[in-house]
Formats: C-alpha cells, structure tokens, sequence
C-alpha cells in the first residue's frame, strides 16, 4: 500500500509541475504584452524577486533542519552553484529571451526536445551507440520540429529564428543541468536541491539585471506585477518543488513521459490567452515531439 500511495503521489506531484511550467511562457508572454520596455533580464528579475524570499526562507528552514546530520562539503557547493547557475540562471535566461520572439506555443516544442539532448549527450559521454528505440525517438522529435519551424515560415514575426536557437539554446543548457541534478538529488534531497539551486539562480539575476539594465523595476504598470506574482508562485516555486519531489518517488523515465502533456496544454492556454492559432501543421509537429519522448523517455532496452 505504501509502495502505491509513493507512485500515485508522485505522479501527481509531475502531473501539478509539468502545468505548472507549461503556464509559464503564457505569463511570459502576457507581461511582454503589457509592457514594451520590458526585456528578458527585467521579467527575469521580477520574477525571482518575488520568488526569491520563498526559497531562502525554505533554505534556512532546511539548513537547520539538516545542520547536525547532513552538512554540504566544498565540492557539494560547487556542484550546486555550477547546477544552478546552468539550469535556472542560464536556461532560464535563454528562454525568456527567446520568447521575446516567438509564440508560446513553438517556445514549449521547442523546450521539450530536451531528453532528446540528453540521449545524445549521454551517448557522446559514455561513448556508446544510441539504440534503436532512440534512433526512432529522435526521428519523430526532430520530423515534429521540421513540422513546427516549416509552420512558422509562413508567419511574418521578426526575428523568429534567433528567438527559436535561443530557446532551443535553453533545451540544450537544461539538458546539461538535468544530467548532473539526479545524483544529486538523491545526495541532499529533492526539496534542498530544489531551494539552493534557485535560490542561486534568483541572486545570479539579480546580479545580472543590477549591473547590466539601467530599467527601474518599480515603473511598470500594476498588472505587470500581478502577472509576475502569479508566475512566481505558479510557474515557479510550486511547480519546481512538485517535480523534483515526483521525480524522486517515480524516476525520470516516468516523470518525462507524464510531463508529456505540457506541450499540449500551453498550445490551448495560448490558444485561449494569447489568440494564437493552432495550424495542422504545428499540431502534427507537437505530437510527433510528444511521441518521441515517451519512446526515448520509456524504461527498457
């Protein structure tokens, strides 16, 4: 009983993170809308610094939680900083800035493709050959991305291949950053990993805006601000919580092949928030990219 009440609370918990982050590039997109000064670094920081108190104040619960019996050595600190510098500073920063080009919809195809980088680098790595489950999984994922980019080669938005390499950019960046996060993970825990990676992240970005961005962050119009709160706790701390605490009771293979529906789920938000239209075209591209990753993500030879 114990074993399924684990399972069925990991899956929920992947189920609640995968919508979570497929809500994210709609506020993204949403707060570009609302202000046209806004770029990529000033949403970014605006969005940790209403996160940001969250993750510290977990921090310095968890450090005391944890201060007699399990304490971060050296090379523990640098693998956390390295990890949340890559995967929530850099892809994060990457992402946002794509999305300053692209539809919400192409963003999240885009970023998915992630576990197909991380068979490819995980090939590379081990110097192995990729199988043939991946072989077909890598078919479909990049048939799927050919569908999406020959979809979007009829819509006259500027600059839409710069914001494109940008998010792909990201996948690549997070792909890194996933490889490395599951030992430890299972090292420190899933919610300490959690708070001490973004909470790196958060003081990155602020580093970064504050000595890059001459923009005040108190002279947007008030529904920025709301956009961003409910990004922060919606799309950010909850959802980064949820997954890695599912990743850690059902596995990676599972948790990416539930999160499958994030895709999917942001093609009808935008849809719906955004008036973007869904074609044939990038219809069929996202669910070959979809089917490519449950192959590649099932367990099994």
């Amino acid at each position: 009983m114990k074993i399924i009440n684990t399972e069925a609370s990991g899956i929920l918990l992947v189920l609640l993170g995968a919508l979570g982050f497929s809500t994210k590039s709609i506020f993204v997109k949403s707060a570009y809308q609302v202000s046209g000064q806004l770029d990529a670094i000033s949403l970014l920081a605006l969005r940790m610094l209403f996160s940001l108190p969250v993750f510290l104040l977990i921090g310095i619960w968890q450090q005391k939680k944890h201060a007699l019996d399990q304490s971060l050595s050296i090379k523990t600190g640098i693998q956390l900083f390295a990890l949340g510098f890559a995967g929530y500073y850099l892809a994060s920063y990457l992402d946002f800035k794509g999305l300053q080009y692209i539809s919400a919809g192409l963003e999240r195809v885009l970023l998915f493709l992630y576990p197909t980088f991380v068979v490819l680098f995980s090939a590379l790595l081990h110097r192995r050959w990729i199988k043939t489950r991946e072989v077909i999984a890598l078919l479909f994922c990049y048939g799927g991305l050919v569908c999406v980019f020959a979809d979007n080669l009829t819509v006259k938005t500027p600059d839409w291949l710069f914001g494109s390499l940008m998010v792909l950019g990201s996948a690549v960046v997070f792909a890194g950053f996933t490889m490395g996060s599951g030992a430890m993970v299972k090292v420190i825990g899933s919610a300490r990993f959690t708070t001490y990676t973004m909470s790196i992240a958060g003081l990155l970005v602020l580093l970064h805006f504050s000595l890059t961005s001459g923009i005040h962050l108190l002279d947007f119009p008030i529904k920025l601000y709301w956009l961003v709160i409910l990004m922060a706790i919606f799309s950010t701390v909850l959802p980064a919580y949820a997954m890695n605490a599912g990743i850690l009771r059902i596995g990676a293979s599972s948790a990416s092949i539930i999160s499958s529906i994030g895709p999917i789920v942001t093609l009808l938000l935008a849809y719906v928030f955004l008036n973007e239209t869904i074609s044939w075209l990038q219809l069929s591209g996202t669910l070959l990219v979809i089917i490519g990753v449950f192959v590649v993500s099932r367990p099994g030879n």
